[in-house]
């Protein structure tokens, strides 16, 4: 049988091992050390406009840190993106919230302004004005930042920018996680760049970072007697994966690079075929192309070409699944147009990661050209 292609390995670029020798060596394996400081520095340098990074145990637990940080509290309602992973909704019950989930626009499959702003508009009449907006850089494409932040400061609501899969997207030449009031990134074992586990918390100014990192550690008062006056997390990122994502950063350019011939190569390879279309990078948009997105004709097509990449040893996932059609969110408010129906059943997520070969290019794409003939 060949060998397996997933749909986005992990891919270390041999930076990782000094940096993580360095913190045995030094006994640094706690949630504190050299490599967390260096990784915030890091991403910090990288965003640079008004950007100070957290590092946490996970994309979610940087969400959640933001609601927080933001008083969302019990009873409190939270506009979401429907068309997402689960993780960027479930914070929001954690802090005993309540989701509106809000449709997709087809050209970035991200949250729908016009949507948006009925939504805001429903809410408000219904004496309820949302407390925050949880807006999705999905697949790494930006949402349509510029109409979505005017609305939010028409309505002076907050934005937790969720960029957990768009690490080193743009829009309009400004890097994805400087837009939100709060921002995110995911280190997941398929982001772009991993440290196996782990995410960060980007805030604007140094006093909330200094606030995330109390928070993410317990929340423990100066002084040596354990005192506590606040809810605190056991959220910081450990020393030990931080020299990963150290290693990682140094590579990130690299695997920006890769990830977009990566889908210039489906682009390339598979646009004469009617019954496909990709998700396209409108004017201004810069994607990472974490993942290359098709979306075909017919479900029946979509499950047909998942069965047969599957059958050759190749990972391929559909689209997100929205949120108002999990059972764990059934009956929460929602504003629809069926743009992330549609995306979620004929939509197609191909094997994307960074250090797939031409020769596992020519594999996925001929099977997929095959299917029609």
């Amino acid at each position: 049988m060949n060998s397996k292609i997933y749909l986005s390995a992990p891919h270390m670029s041999g930076y990782e091992q000094e940096f993580i020798n360095e913190a045995f060596k030094t006994n640094w394996v706690a949630p504190i050390g050299p490599n967390v400081n260096g990784f915030e520095i890091d991403l910090e340098n990288y965003l640079k406009s008004n950007s100070y990074a957290t590092a946490l145990s996970s994309g979610t637990a940087a969400i959640h840190l933001a609601l927080v940080m933001l008083n969302v509290g019990k009873d409190d309602e939270v506009i979401c993106q429907t068309k997402t992973f689960v993780a960027s909704v479930n914070p929001v019950i954690y802090v005993g919230a309540k989701p509106i989930f809000v449709d997709s626009e087809s050209k970035t499959w991200n949250m729908c302004p016009d949507l948006l702003e009925k939504a805001i508009q429903d809410r408000i009449k219904q004496g309820k004005k949302p407390k925050a907006i949880i807006a999705i850089n999905l697949y790494g494409m930006p949402y349509n930042v510029k109409k979505i932040h005017t609305i939010a400061k028409d309505y002076n609501i907050p934005i937790v920018e969720d960029s957990a899969e768009a690490l080193g997207s743009s829009y309009n030449n400004q890097p994805c996680g400087t837009f939100g009031d709060y921002s995110v990134f995911s280190f997941n074992g398929n982001k772009i760049i991993t440290t196996s586990g782990g995410g960060a918390l980007i805030s604007r100014t140094q006093k909330d970072k200094e606030k995330a990192v109390f928070l993410a550690t317990q929340a423990k008062e100066s002084g040596q007697d354990y005192s506590h006056k606040t809810m605190g997390y056991n959220y910081r990122m450990s020393n030990i994966i931080a020299g990963i994502g150290r290693g990682q950063m140094k590579v990130l350019h690299k695997r920006i690079e890769s990830r977009r011939k990566i889908y210039n190569y489906y682009y390339q390879q598979l646009k004469h075929i009617e019954s496909i279309s990709f998700l396209e990078e409108p004017g201004g948009y810069f994607s990472n192309r974490w993942l290359s997105c098709i979306l075909l004709e017919t479900e029946t097509m979509r499950n047909d070409i998942i069965d047969l990449l599957s059958k050759n040893n190749i990972e391929s996932r559909p689209s997100w699944k929205p949120m108002h059609l999990q059972e764990l969110y059934n009956g929460y408010p929602s504003y629809l147009n069926g743009i992330s129906d549609d995306i979620y059943k004929k939509g197609l997520c191909l094997p994307s990661g960074s250090g797939l070969s031409e020769t596992d290019l020519e594999r996925i794409t001929s099977i997929i050209k095959n299917y029609f003939g």
